[in-house]
């Protein structure tokens, strides 16, 4: 079935509401935390104070004597008993060396290389028992100096001996001759210096984890707040502890939300669950709040120079790009390929750039490690891409629309200068349908009418593109990567008609249990109820590559049409059986079996039923069951895109900016749930507008200590923050999978950031304000207005 008949299925771009949501609403749903099991004691971790030190001596003793302790493990423990945290994806340096890759222990051994790296684990029959001994622990630390900006760590002092500059690896790509070339000709050069700021995630659940052992079976279990337990269980076992993996089951319930940081293995996991051998005992960890801030991986932290060069006409000739990326204090699972594979390949955006170079120097400091948030690497091109482009067309007298029409690629495929091939696209409708949603039209009388209330309002805009489904896997395999990019689905149809799918998909905030349930109902013609969506459980479902980078409708769906293609030919031999015709001329629609050019029909729960009571049945030619599993790896990846237009207003006394109009248009190919996705695209807006406008992860820059340590300090994004948002949609089905989808969690984090804060620039420019980073605050907005009066 070709994507342009899945369209046109029935249930294919309902409204259906979400099947999962009832049991959430009404208090059913069961996250780690929720879970507590049999002979289950409770863990603390002790974490450094510090942001570098050497560790002269730990002290238990005070401890483990007291009430309700069983045991404080510290790294002496585990050294040498297991391995490190793995890197899941290797970079080679541009002189064809390997990225430098430290040892990452689960419980520090020696040094300590961030404020809240993981010194000890105390363990007790309760958490108020652990969190007393925790403060018993006595650690003697050598306080080092500390480095934190990406800026300073070349010259700061070194975090491992592996790394002695601190510089991980030198990656670049593009062709530097040929682009330097077209900055020679050029007309003109438009320069810009950019920092995307640092991010904590804050999931509404923080991470949790309880690690179990069965000493009859010698078998493992592990319920934790993840993305992609089998993943989870692959590095565990393989790369950590060393065991077999079939000893080791890794559930993942209800999560809720994750943005990426909840992709990746964990200290405290394998903690948890080595230990729980060792006290032959569940043990289970829930992060507190101020906790999370520490320990779970932030996002971002780049700081990047970018210039375009352009002909007179302001048509681009070539683009060049240095980047420093912070990584952190250790390498996180996919935390190499966010600033390289993930940004670089991205920088063409959706412009016809003939010339492209970018050069990324990747650096250890002693910050929390910096991995994938939401869009990972593609907020960060988008942002360098979109903020250039507008700078070009303010440099050169031309409107910000007109800049990017002049510029847009309208040819497909088209091949980038930075790898990747897009397959389809309409960037022109996208930009036309959102400046109608926006009314354009009217914002020089708005802007007026602003002028008069004494305040100052711009617009700005944002044309993104993005790369999902993280495909294919021999290709990026080639780029580094050290896991497969597929995805596996299962159907199983029941005697009775029913469903049942297990995918190796993630669901947490997704909507997989119904757009899932949506995709199998419209191919078999049966009630969307009549579908159960399994995932999450290791123990049940094929092994699959979990839920990120907007891949699951895209790849994870594909896998099940896969499966579903394999279902309708094995149902249409059963249905010609029992209408005693040639399989040949059997056509299936709307769940019924029919005979070409007769009256002859079963329904699909007729051949249900046969396939499970076989009565009369041709077992010499045909099994029982009615039951196929699926692989998919994705010839390509998809490209969503669209353009986002920000209209806001500043008080230029107060510095405080209000969002008033937020529009966006965007080609995400086949639609299956409209409500879902415009859910999703909402989300990625809010979280979008909360960088560009309040978010920072700030430490400081001599003790290493984190200042934006809890929502007092950290500002996260409210309702009132934000206006209502006008969506729209352009559809150019992906050309490559069966849906047509192209993937929808992100681009709201993706495209929101740079139109925000080019409209705050176009509100400032008559002020004297010609350049700002994130987050426009109040008082960095005011600042910059009295840093221009000076």
């Amino acid at each position: 079935m070709g994507a342009s008949d899945f369209a046109n299925l029935p249930h294919i771009g309902e409204a259906v509401r979400r099947k999962e949501d009832y049991r959430f609403l009404t208090g059913g749903g069961q996250y780690t935390d929720d879970v507590n099991l049999a002979n289950q004691r409770c863990a603390v971790f002790v974490r450094s104070p510090h942001a570098h030190a050497a560790i002269k001596s730990i002290d238990v003793s005070k401890a483990e004597a007291m009430p309700g302790v069983a045991k404080v493990f510290t790294g002496k423990d585990v050294e040498g008993k297991m391995g490190g945290l793995p890197c899941g994806w290797l970079i080679t340096s541009t002189d064809g060396t390997p990225m430098k890759e430290p040892p990452h222990p689960i419980l520090a051994q020696g040094k300590v290389r961030y404020v809240g790296d993981h010194v000890a684990m105390v363990v007790a029959d309760t958490v108020e028992q652990a969190k007393n001994a925790a403060e018993a622990v006595e650690v003697d630390y050598d306080v080092l100096p500390a480095v934190v900006d990406v800026r300073d760590a070349a010259k700061g002092t070194a975090l491992h001996e592996a790394a002695p500059g601190n510089l991980c690896y030198q990656w670049a790509l593009g062709d530097k001759a040929q682009v330097d070339a077209a900055f020679a000709r050029a007309a003109h050069v438009t320069k810009l210096d950019l920092v995307n700021n640092r991010l904590i995630p804050n999931a509404m659940e923080p991470r949790a984890a309880i690690g179990a052992y069965n000493r009859a079976s010698d078998e493992y279990t592990l319920y934790v707040a993840n993305q992609n337990p089998h993943v989870e269980r692959l590095l565990m076992t393989a790369f950590v502890l060393g065991l077999p993996e079939h000893k080791v089951r890794v559930i993942a319930p209800d999560v809720g939300g994750g943005f990426g940081s909840k992709i990746y293995l964990y200290a405290e996991d394998v903690c948890l669950t080595w230990a729980a051998k060792q006290l032959n005992c569940a043990i289970k960890w829930t992060a507190e709040r101020n906790e999370s801030f520490v320990s779970d991986a932030h996002g971002r932290d780049h700081v990047t120079h970018a210039e375009m060069a352009m002909d007179k006409d302001g048509k681009f000739l070539a683009m060049r790009v240095h980047t420093d990326a912070n990584l952190g204090a250790y390498l996180s699972t996919f935390a190499t390929a966010v600033p390289t594979i993930l940004y670089g390949t991205l920088l063409a955006g959706q412009y016809t750039c003939p010339q492209i170079y970018v050069e990324v120097d990747a650096w250890f400091t002693n910050t929390a490690p910096v991995d994938a948030y939401r869009g990972a690497g593609r907020p960060e091109a988008t942002y360098v891409v979109e903020r250039l482009v507008s700078r070009c067309g303010w440099d050169l007298g031309l409107s910000q629309d007109e800049i990017r029409k002049r510029n847009f690629i309208t040819q497909f495929p088209y091949q980038t200068p930075v790898a990747l091939q897009y397959d389809t696209g309409d960037f022109h409708a996208c930009m036309t349908k959102a400046q109608a949603l926006a009314d354009v039209a009217g914002f020089d009388a708005r802007r007026k009418a602003s002028e008069a209330r004494g305040l100052k309002r711009g617009i700005g805009y944002s044309s993104y593109i993005e790369a999902c489904g993280l495909a294919p896997s021999n290709i990026a395999g080639a780029l580094g990567a050290r896991a497969g990019l597929f995805e596996c689905g299962e159907v199983r149809v029941n005697p009775t008609g029913s469903v049942t799918v297990f995918t190796g998909s993630h669901s947490h905030g997704q909507g997989h249990e119904t757009t899932f349930a949506q995709v199998v109902a419209a191919r078999l013609g049966i009630a969307v109820d009549a579908v159960d969506i399994v995932h999450g459980d290791t123990g049940r479902i094929p092994f699959g590559m979990g839920t990120y980078g907007s891949r699951s409708l895209s790849v994870g769906g594909a896998a099940i049409m896969k499966a579903l293609d394999k279902i309708e030919t094995k149902a249409k031999k059963i249905a010609a059986h029992l209408m005693e015709a040639s399989d040949a001329d059997v056509e299936f629609a709307n769940g019924e079996f029919t005979v070409k050019g007769t009256d002859k029909k079963v329904t699909f729960g007729q051949v249900a039923l046969t396939a499970y009571v076989p009565h009369n049945y041709p077992l010499d030619k045909l099994e029982p069951g009615l039951d196929e599993t699926a692989f998919y790896d994705p010839t390509n990846f998809t490209y969503p895109g669209g353009t986002h237009i920000c209209e806001v207003e500043i008080d230029p006394a107060t510095g405080t900016t209000r969002i008033d109009r937020f529009s966006a248009v965007d080609d995400f190919g086949t639609i299956v749930n409209p409500m879902i996705v415009e859910g999703q695209v909402h989300g990625g807006i809010a979280q979008g507008i909360g960088q560009a406008l309040l978010e920072q992860c700030v430490y400081d820059r001599d003790s290493g200590q984190l200042l934006t340590g809890s929502f007092m300090d950290y500002t996260m994004p409210r309702a009132d923050d934000l206006p209502d948002f006008k969506l729209g949609h352009v559809c150019t089905p992906c050309t490559h999978n069966p849906l047509g989808s192209k993937g929808c969690g992100e681009a709201g984090a993706i495209g929101s950031p740079p139109a925000v804060i080019n409209a705050v620039l176009d509100a400032l420019h008559g002020l004297g304000v010609k350049d700002f980073d994130m987050p426009a605050s109040p008082g960095r907005v005011w600042e910059a207005i009295q840093s221009v009066k000076a």
